[in-house]
């Protein structure tokens, strides 16, 4: 099947190379998802982890159609309404409970083909924390500060993953945020699952909870924090559970500050840098409080005051 997309109502994407179109058919419609760029990732891999949460029960589009040579996949529409509204209601919580079951590690993409999901090691972990020294710093200091601001937090940035404890041994969607659960009926769905990988418990959580693209109170956060912990209480060590989930929290935000530079820059997409000085707080409310974080804390002090972290 050969697809015409400038035919179709293009609907608003995300952040990836990936642009999505409503496809109508009578009563019914469905998601064109098209990607030139990075294809292997956005449409193959893309289906694949979604026909994995399938597998185990977990809502997720299912594949219509596809035309790869055609740089395409035709995906269940899950309509438009996310969960920001129910976020108070915890029960995300019980979504990601269920994918942190998951322990299928292979599952066979519309070619037919195994395809296996990576473990997210530490040096990966590391060299995409790193996107906030090639992208962020580069942009708002000189080629000579620049270099060394990076050879100083490189060390910083090793140092705290070499104190992370939990295993690398739970499904992590490593995306898990409210703008992509979606409500479908009494149900939720997950999206923009192409990323997926083993690692981290605490990573997912970490991603909810301490999320830029919306604001929420401390006392939300403390909230639905304590409700994870109480219905895995059998399962954690809550100590580990909390030092993971900071340091997680902390590197992935320098991460998302990068990348949201490199959006800016690379891709010309500038509206993600309105959320930067966000992320700043959100790095700043974990490392004001935990002495493991208190020479990086001394640093970013010392080396990028507010008049910087407020920049957009």
């Amino acid at each position: 099947m050969t697809l015409d997309i400038k035919f179709l109502k293009k609907i608003k994407g995300d952040a990836s190379f990936r642009s999505f179109y409503r496809k109508k058919n009578k009563k019914k419609t469905s998601i064109i998802v098209s990607a030139k760029k990075e294809k292997k990732k956005n449409l193959l891999i893309y289906d694949a982890i979604n026909k994995l949460l399938i597998n185990n029960d977990v809502k997720a589009p299912k594949l219509l159609s596809h035309n790869y040579n055609e740089n395409y996949i035709e995906i269940e529409d899950f309509g438009k309404f996310t969960i920001y509204s129910i976020l108070k209601k915890k029960k995300i919580i019980l979504l990601l409970n269920k994918i942190q079951k998951i322990n299928s590690y292979k599952v066979k993409n519309f070619h037919n083909k195994n395809y296996i999901l990576p473990i997210y090691s530490n040096k990966l972990i590391a060299e995409e924390s790193k996107l906030f020294l090639k992208w962020y710093i580069p942009n708002m200091f000189t080629k000579k500060k620049s270099l060394a601001l990076n050879k100083k937090l490189t060390k910083k940035i090793n140092l705290l993953l070499s104190k992370l404890k939990l295993k690398n041994n739970t499904f992590v969607h490593r995306d898990f945020h409210v703008s992509n659960i979606m409500k479908l009926q009494k149900k939720m769905g997950i999206l923009d699952s192409q990323d997926a990988v083993y690692g981290n418990q605490a990573y997912d959580l970490a991603s909810l909870i301490d999320d830029v693209r919306l604001r929420t109170s401390l006392n939300l956060k403390k909230s639905i924090y304590n409700y994870y912990v109480y219905l895995n209480n059998k399962k954690i060590d809550k100590n580990y559970f909390r030092n993971d989930f900071e340091i997680l929290s902390v590197l992935r935000n320098l991460k998302v500050i990068g990348i949201f530079t490199r959006l800016a820059v690379r891709d010309n997409k500038k509206k993600y840098l309105k959320l930067i000085p966000y992320a700043w707080e959100l790095i700043e409310s974990r490392i004001n409080n935990n002495l493991i974080f208190a020479d990086l804390k001394n640093y970013l002090d010392a080396n990028f005051p507010k008049k910087i972290r407020m920049k957009k």
